[in-house]
């Protein structure tokens, strides 16, 4: 589950730094029956204010006024929704960094000295992780342990565990 907006991926001009915070302020501009707006991001080194375009020289009226209300209320949901938009991510050529930005709810400690577990993963945002690092982390292992474990196959799982995902998946640990 997503703790915070991520971090986004992409040169600075001032001060070549990568990163970018948002904290879900948009700039909205009309020009007559045309509108631009964009999300701004903070340099993390320097300040300097960037901009990731949301809407480019569109028709006021193609736009729902639900959005422009959020737009104008700088609502930092929608922020996070724009993030999470492949369209927007590629339009403004940027990545995303979640480290820091997420974190795993068990549910508590359970049934984890059981001799087998299957455990079912459910994504509250679409956050790419590792699932090693995700399966390490909610039943107290670590990493190395859980890729040792992997490699003996006493940790399955239907999808690979040794890239990133970012969709629901299920594993057995046995112990």
């Amino acid at each position: 589950m997503p703790t915070c907006l991520p971090l986004v991926l992409r040169r600075c001009h001032a001060c070549a730094s990568e990163r970018f915070r948002a904290d879900g302020k948009f700039r909205v501009n009309a020009h007559h029956k045309l509108i631009d707006a964009w999300l701004l991001v903070l340099c993390t080194v320097c300040g300097d204010t960037a901009k990731l375009t949301v809407l480019e020289r569109t028709n006021v009226r193609s736009v729902r006024p639900e959005l422009l209300d959020r737009l104008h209320d700088n609502d930092p949901v929608l922020a996070a929704e724009l993030l999470r938009d492949p369209v927007v991510r590629r339009r403004n050529r940027i990545a995303l960094d979640w480290d820091g930005a997420w974190r795993l709810d068990t549910g508590g400690p359970g049934d984890l000295d059981r001799e087998a577990i299957e455990v079912s993963v459910c994504f509250a945002a679409r956050i790419p992780v590792r699932p090693v690092r995700l399966i390490a982390e909610g039943c107290a292992l670590s990493r190395a342990e859980a890729e040792r474990l992997t490699a003996e196959g006493r940790l399955v799982s239907a999808v690979r565990l040794s890239g990133r995902l970012s969709d629901d998946f299920t594993f057995t640990l046995k112990r």
